[in-house]
């Protein structure tokens, strides 16, 4: 549009140069020409707006309450310089049509309106002056061309409303949808921790006070079996020290350092200075490397699983199983103690009832499942399954 006025206001000067060589009238033309132009060029400035000649980049001022005064005397500025011209010479009529946009974008809707009517009177009476006599055309086309060009700003402005709501929408769904997520990855992570931290540290914080307190029933009578167990109580602090390190780096496993395996780790387990009771670890079928995730619930079920059986099934044998079936890896714990209702509401507070919930979360996030068997006094049977990829 600027490039536009500047064309027609161009073609009018040259217009009137040519068609009347040597008029007195001529250098009037030629300042108020040049006048014109550098009032349009300075807008910006002097219009106190960033959106190019009349300061504002929407319809009646969308960048405030209403013209300002300095856009007001730049407008009117520049409309009394192209009246002066179309009065000396009527050819520079048209160039009221990028005047029209200027002045939709730069005051209210009324008095653009307003604004626009003055200027196509001028251009019809501009017309008719030039015409040797009355023409209907000349009387209509100034009209149609303004009603044109205001429907056609009117409609781009009102499509430009439109999609600065649609995008602001958009910023705010965007926006609440970046903040579940950041809840949701909270609550994902308090979770695994809490399952972390009951499988690992808590567990382990249970096993060292019951072979505290073992040993400090056992100091006087004997008093190698209760160094025997400050021992294993102090191993167990290490690795869970070990554990909690790991915590604040977000590692694998400090059981898998060194390349170990998932079958490591378990007989590491099994071993008799790690647990109080009598357990039983075997493989069955062709090992096969598994992935970090897995390897690393299934030892931390393992490890909730035997700390649930040392605290509360007064077992004296537990069976670990580790089975690779080809398509899933299956890890089963079987326990010879007092068993309970798998249905019954577990005691608030319970570790079995954070950390069946934790085993089974664990189980669900792999795609796996979680059976849990057992009668009250016939022991009981878990036994996790996770589907393994197929190569």
């Amino acid at each position: 549009m600027h490039a536009a006025f500047f064309l027609l206001l161009g073609a009018s000067l040259a217009r009137f140069l040519i068609r009347h060589p040597g008029e007195p009238r001529t250098p009037w033309i030629i300042a108020f020409s040049a006048a014109l132009a550098l009032l349009y060029v300075l807008g910006p400035v002097l219009g106190g707006g960033p959106g190019g000649p009349g300061g504002t980049d929407g319809p009646g001022g969308t960048d405030g309450p209403g013209p300002s005064a300095r856009r007001f005397t730049w407008l009117g500025a520049v409309v009394a310089s192209w009246v002066v011209l179309v009065v000396l010479a009527p050819s520079f009529a048209w160039c009221a049509v990028p005047l029209f946009y200027t002045g939709l974008r730069t005051l209210p809707a009324r008095a653009s309106l307003v604004l626009v009517t003055l200027l196509t009177t001028l251009v019809v009476a501009a017309q008719l002056r030039l015409a040797e006599g009355f023409d209907p055309n000349l009387v209509l086309a100034p009209p149609a061309v303004a009603a044109i060009a205001t429907a056609v700003f009117v409609h781009t402005q009102r499509q430009a409303a439109r999609q600065r709501a649609l995008i602001d929408d958009l910023i705010r769904t965007r926006r609440e949808l970046a903040a579940t997520e950041r809840r949701e990855g909270t609550l994902a992570e308090r979770q695994r921790l809490s399952m972390e931290i009951h499988d690992t540290l808590a567990q382990g914080l249970s096993s060292q006070q019951m072979l505290l307190q073992a040993a400090d029933r056992t100091w006087d009578s004997d008093a190698e079996a209760a160094r025997r167990h400050v021992r294993t109580a102090a191993d167990i602090a290490a690795r869970g020290l070990a554990e909690a390190r790991r915590f604040v780096h977000d590692l694998a496993p400090p059981q898998f350092d060194g390349g170990a395996g998932l079958e490591d780790a378990l007989r590491a387990l099994a071993a008799p200075e790690s647990t109080a009771v009598s357990v039983r670890f075997h493989v069955e079928g062709v090992s096969v490397p598994l992935p970090d995730r897995v390897r690393s619930a299934l030892l931390r079920i393992a490890q909730g699983a035997l700390a649930n059986v040392t605290e509360h099934a007064a077992a004296t044998t537990v069976a670990l199983t580790l089975s690779y079936l080809g398509d899933q890896v299956v890890l089963d714990i079987a326990d010879d103690g007092r068993g309970f209702d798998p249905g019954a509401a577990p005691a608030p507070g319970g570790a079995r009832g954070h950390g069946l919930p934790a085993m089974r979360a664990r189980v669900r996030q792999l795609g796996g499942t979680l059976t849990i068997e057992s009668v009250p006094g016939e022991g009981t049977v878990l036994s996790a399954s996770v589907p393994l990829e197929t190569p």
